[in-house]
């Protein structure tokens, strides 16, 4: 990865990270929901402490192909670690789980940010808060034009053009680009 070009990249992708988190003041700085120490890695956004609750990572997705890498991500980031939970709200998902932005012991940086940074995850389109949003944006973009983790597969993203492929990821996380030709609500 001695490429010039792919460096830099990486450096304007790393500036416009610290320049959101700059003006966002702190990394999905939410108010605090706990801490604990993590007794196991689950799946590649979840863990559990050593207290017993099951915590979810708030902002992120997974790519459908990479979950096995997402979860060994995660393990290397929070195994063993004493963490900090920070959540708008700490009530659990329908599935007992504690969604939170989760902080590894005195990190500045949430794990959020981290995996995204590492092409580990994919920002999700479920933050509410802007400037969280804008962070964890951020954090993938250094990933996207680092071509780094995720990103390094030529089919991350999925042309709208080609129903086939689309369809081949159904049920999982998938980045698509094209034209939107039309938009309608449904299902309410």
């Amino acid at each position: 990865m001695t490429d010039p070009a792919w460096r830099h990249r990486a450096i304007v992708a790393a500036f416009l990270v610290l320049s959101t988190a700059e003006r966002a003041n702190a990394d999905c700085a939410f108010e605090p929901q706990g801490e604990g120490r993590v007794d196991a890695v689950i799946d590649g956004r979840s863990f559990r402490l050593d207290d017993g609750r099951e915590i979810r990572l708030a902002g992120i997705e997974l790519a459908g192909t990479d979950r096995a890498s997402s979860r060994s991500a995660l393990a290397a980031l929070v195994s063993g670690r004493q963490v900090r939970l920070h959540g708008e709200d700490d009530a659990p998902d329908r599935y007992g789980r504690q969604p939170a932005i989760v902080f590894a012991d005195d990190a500045q940086t949430s794990v959020q940010s981290d995996m995204l940074r590492r092409g580990d995850a994919l920002a999700s389109a479920d933050v509410t808060d802007k400037d969280c949003a804008a962070v964890l944006a951020a954090a993938e973009k250094v990933a996207r034009l680092g071509k780094l983790g995720i990103w390094a597969h030529p089919a991350a993203i999925k042309n709208a053009e080609s129903p086939g492929d689309i369809l081949a990821g159904m049920g999982q996380f998938t980045g698509v680009e094209g034209r939107v030709l039309s938009v309608r609500q449904a299902g309410l």
